[in-house]
């Protein structure tokens, strides 16, 4: 039970009200023409979703500009200005390299390791941070990048799956997509992301008759291997689920409308007090837990009721 409550604590600790996300993304070098098309694109569409979202801090990095000075330069700024409160989301588009014991992205002039990416996000003071690499050999740069606190995906459950991706283009329509809203939140949650470009990702690989050779995977507790699917009992999930990427149709709306934007913010600290309740059942006594849930539950329909007035 001291588990759960813990677990409940830090995900309402973490998301105060007035909250801003810091979304970096980064298109690498493409090699050729239409990669580094493809690439620029995929970021340009990011970059628009972004920046349709209230109180969002967006920096995008493509073609020349996309260097590890930049980049160094570009996080460095985040690390400056982001708080403890924030959401931080940094997504990598373009091939990556993996030598069976270093990942590295792919930039123009000298690449960058996951080694050293981690090292620039440990310097991002946001608590929440979510890191998606839809990069090739993209599994091989999990181990590195995992810390508690970060959510971390990627194209390839190992870094010995080279092959150019396609799991950016179906994550990016994911974010634009109100189907991946699975649970009506009117928000896509990063979990809700994944498991649409996942399975947008196969449905490519079927209808070309080919065969796979990316595999997606996520890791979001901090320690252990990175997985395909959310396991019945365990946590892994748990930080996917709970941080939202976009929000969409009313929810956007309302994060523009200051009357509606605390309520907007307490009822998604209450969703991810409930997903953490849901997650550390097995671990509460049962009256407490349904206590619990019933109050939160509670509160959750009385802020809704606010919101929809």
């Amino acid at each position: 039970m001291r588990l759960a409550l813990a677990m409940c604590g830090v995900l309402l600790a973490v998301s105060p009200m007035r909250a801003s996300v810091y979304y970096v993304t980064v298109a690498g070098l493409g090699g050729e023409p239409d990669y580094e098309q493809r690439f620029t694109a995929t970021a340009k569409d990011l970059d628009k979703v972004f920046k349709a979202s209230s109180g969002a801090h967006v920096y995008t990095l493509t073609g020349n500009q996309a260097t590890r000075a930049r980049l160094t330069e570009m996080m460095a700024a985040v690390a400056r200005d982001a708080k403890p409160e924030d959401d931080f989301v940094l997504t990598l588009i373009g091939h990556g390299s993996f030598d069976g014991v270093e990942y590295k992205f792919n930039l123009v002039g000298p690449d960058v390791s996951a080694a050293e990416l981690a090292a620039m996000c440990d310097k991002v003071p946001a608590r929440r941070q979510l890191v998606v690499n839809t990069t090739s050999a993209s599994g091989g740069a999990v181990a590195a990048l995992e810390r508690p606190g970060r959510g971390v995906i990627a194209a390839t459950k190992t870094g010995t799956e080279k092959n150019a991706t396609v799991f950016a283009r179906y994550w990016v329509e994911a974010l634009q997509d109100p189907t991946a809203d699975v649970d009506k939140s009117e928000s896509i949650s990063a979990m809700e992301a994944f498991q649409y470009a996942d399975r947008k990702t196969a449905g490519f690989y079927e209808s070309q008759k080919r065969l796979a050779t990316e595999h997606a995977v996520f890791e979001d507790t901090g320690r252990g291997e990175a997985v395909r699917a959310v396991a019945v009992q365990g946590r892994e999930g748990a930080l996917l689920s709970s941080l939202t990427v976009v929000r969409i149709g009313a929810s956007q709306a309302a994060m523009n409308d200051p009357a509606k934007r605390d309520l907007l913010m307490k009822k998604e600290e209450l969703e991810q007090k409930i997903d953490a309740l849901k997650y550390q059942k097995a671990a509460m006594d049962p009256g407490d837990y349904k206590k619990q849930l019933t109050e939160a539950l509670l509160q959750l329909a009385t802020v809704q009721g606010e919101l929809e007035k």
